[in-house]
């Protein structure tokens, strides 16, 4: 694919965050696209699971169908009605494939769309503002989301357009993908950070609602094939899943095995619970916590 046709090639994209330290080397952009294979029940994105744009509505900040309503009026599938309370009841069934005119017309953005349509030029040319702090620091672009290569020919475009202009970059996958995608965005990566969450196959299916032998394969052949590339392998630590050192430990030994390779653990959040309540789901773990002190322990016994 020619340079100009990179630049004009289209995906869905739901958020881009500028200034990240935790994505990557140095300072940031991380570009989330939409769609993922996986439904890990721990998820605090759940806005990235599917591929297309969704309705969120906070009703703490909606008015109400007596002093507003505008968003009952313009929708043309008789999507949101007026619910008992006052507020606004969405029919999700019939809320698709629509331009979201009621988020357009909501005056205190009570109702939001996730994911939006976007170029390839138009996301490089917001990561591109930040190039100065890229050069001091190390930094550059990071694709995460959901899964980049659910995307795969508008993540290949990025990582290809990125390159030619002098961007670092990085991937995150959850690992769960066809290889030869995998293989062909590693060709224009610097690095890439790679979710192994357990290597227990049926805890694995159970919590994520996919098999995980596709995911250590093509771990496994990401390593051998790529032996410069710099891989990051990150284990989310969740609560009644794989919050115990009989578990992290293999995970830990498998990673060593490669020169260029680490391994984190990151604490399990709740902080993106509030967005299921937004796309009227219900978050899985409920009121799940994990225990600092444990989280502690198993960061002291990695660094012994």
């Amino acid at each position: 694919m020619s340079g100009n046709e990179d630049r004009k090639t289209t995906g869905m994209v739901f958020n881009i965050q500028k200034f990240s330290v935790h994505d990557g080397p140095g300072i940031r952009t991380v570009v989330f696209l939409k769609g993922c294979p996986m439904r890990c029940r721990w998820c605090s994105n759940p806005e990235s699971q599917n591929s297309e744009s969704e309705l969120a509505y906070n009703k703490r900040l909606c008015l109400g169908t007596e002093q507003c309503g505008r968003c009952v009026a313009v929708c043309p599938k008789s999507a949101i009605t007026a619910s008992e309370n006052g507020k606004i009841r969405i029919h999700r069934e019939h809320c698709n494939d629509c331009p979201c005119d009621c988020a357009k017309v909501c005056p205190i953005q009570c109702l939001t769309v996730y994911g939006m349509a976007s170029t390839v030029d138009s996301v490089l040319a917001v990561v591109e503002k930040d190039a100065s702090f890229y050069a001091r620091s190390g930094g550059g672009m990071t694709l995460s989301g959901g899964e980049p290569l659910l995307q795969r020919d508008f993540t290949l475009a990025l990582l290809r357009e990125a390159k030619c202009r002098h961007i670092d970059t990085s991937m995150e996958t959850c690992g769960f993908v066809p290889w030869k995608d995998l293989h062909d965005a590693c060709t224009y990566l610097d690095s890439v950070l790679f979710d192994i969450k357990i290597l227990d196959p049926e805890k694995h299916f159970a919590q994520t609602g996919v098999p995980l032998k596709p995911v250590l394969e093509n771990f496994r052949k990401m390593m051998q094939t790529f032996p410069e590339l710099c891989v990051h392998v990150r284990t989310p630590v969740v609560p009644d899943f794989n919050d115990s050192k009989d578990v992290l430990l293999p995970i830990a030994e498998l990673v060593r095995r490669y020169p260029n390779a680490r391994h984190e653990l990151l604490p399990y959040h709740r902080l993106g619970t509030q967005k299921y309540m937004f796309l009227g789901r219900e978050y899985l773990l409920g009121e799940k916590t994990l225990d600092a002190d444990l989280f502690r322990q198993f960061n002291r016994m990695y660094r012994n």
